[in-house]
């Protein structure tokens, strides 16, 4: 696939994503998720702020949304995660998109040969 039609693809995701950026609040969310690279063994923390894609090698994740359990409640924190896989060759693919736990991350994986992503905590920063 062209890097062309490749761009075309990718380019109304990266817009809707800025364009849904929050208000001029000066916080914002940012969903940590914990990267998993199998063929190297590597393990990697990924912020990923809400409805910014990140890249982690050939996968684009962007969490729509991230929320966290108050202290005096059971301990959960779960995310909305789309996820495309931008791999050479086969144009971006669907790779996952719904909701993660940090409780249970086998409850809801993502199936990929080579990556495995799981939501490890929601917090806020500041831009």
């Amino acid at each position: 696939m062209s890097a062309r039609l490749l761009g075309a693809l990718v380019a109304p995701l990266l817009l809707w994503a800025g364009g849904q950026a929050e208000s001029q609040n000066a916080d914002q969310k940012v969903a940590v998720l914990q990267g998993l690279d199998k063929v190297t063994a590597r393990i990697s923390t990924i912020r990923a702020p809400i409805n910014q894609p990140v890249r982690f090698g050939t996968l684009l994740i962007t969490a729509r949304t991230c929320s966290k359990r108050p202290p005096e409640e059971p301990p959960e924190t779960s995310a909305f995660l789309e996820i495309y896989d931008l791999r050479q060759g086969t144009g971006p693919m669907l790779a996952y998109s719904g909701w993660m736990f940090a409780s249970s991350p086998a409850l809801a994986a993502m199936e990929h040969a080579v990556y495995d992503i799981s939501v490890i905590d929601c917090v806020t920063a500041a831009r």
